[in-house]
C-alpha cells in the first residue's frame, strides 16, 4: 500500500513517499504504528539533500524517476506500491472529494465529513458522512469487479468491521511542526 506522508527534514514538512508492505496481512492498528514509527525515522540518505536542490533539478529528478516507473511496473510496485491511499479530509473543514492523479491499481482518496439529512432507524436525523473516492486503473481493473469490491468496502465500512472497542485506542493529534508533549 503507498501512501505519502510527513516528516521533518531540517525543518521542513515534505510528503515522502512511504510503502506499507503486506498491508493485507496486518490489523489497521498495525499499519497505524508504522506509519508513525516512519513519521520519526530517519529519512533515507541523500533525500536530504534532494530536498534542497534547487527546483528546476527537482522536477527534473522527479520527472525522469516518474517517467522509469511507468515504463517498469516492478519499480512501481517496489516504491509506491499496488494500492495507494491518501487522506486529504483532515486538512479543511465538512464534506470534500479528492480526484487523485496517481499510478497505482487501486487509489483511495479519504475525504473529509460532513454532516447531511440520512435515515436512522426509520427516522430522518442528522448523520455524518464521508467523502471517500476509488479510483480504478481500468488497463487492469474491469468495471464488474471493481463495483463489487466498492460494495463490499462500502459495507465493511459501515458495519464498522475490525473496530472493536477493545482495539481502538486514543491518540493525540500532532499538528505538523509540532512536537508531542508527555
Amino acid at each position: 500500500m503507498g501512501t505519502t506522508i510527513e516528516r521533518d527534514v531540517a525543518g521542513i514538512w515534505p510528503a515522502i513517499p512511504y510503502t506499507v508492505r503486506a498491508a493485507n496481512r496486518k490489523s489497521f492498528r498495525e499499519i497505524h504504528h508504522e506509519i508513525r514509527a516512519a513519521q520519526v525515522q530517519d529519512v533515507v540518505k541523500g533525500f536530504k539533500a534532494f530536498l534542497f536542490l534547487p527546483t528546476f533539478l527537482f522536477r527534473i529528478g522527479w520527472s525522469v524517476l516518474w517517467r522509469m516507473s511507468g515504463r517498469y511496473p516492478q519499480l512501481w510496485k517496489k516504491y509506491w506500491g499496488t494500492v495507494g491511499i491518501s487522506a486529504v479530509g483532515m486538512f479543511g473543514k465538512g464534506a470534500g472529494w479528492g480526484i487523485p492523479l496517481a499510478g497505482q491499481t487501486l487509489m483511495i482518496t479519504v475525504g473529509g465529513i460532513g454532516e447531511k439529512l440520512g435515515l436512522v432507524d426509520g427516522q430522518i436525523a442528522m448523520r455524518d458522512y464521508l467523502s471517500l473516492t476509488i479510483s480504478f486503473d481500468h488497463d487492469i481493473i474491469d468495471g464488474a469487479p471493481a463495483a463489487r469490491f466498492t460494495q463490499r468496502l462500502k459495507e465493511l465500512i459501515e458495519s464498522g468491521y475490525g473496530l472493536d472497542d477493545s482495539t481502538v485506542e486514543p491518540e493525540q493529534a500532532v499538528a505538523p511542526g509540532t512536537s508531542k508533549k508527555s
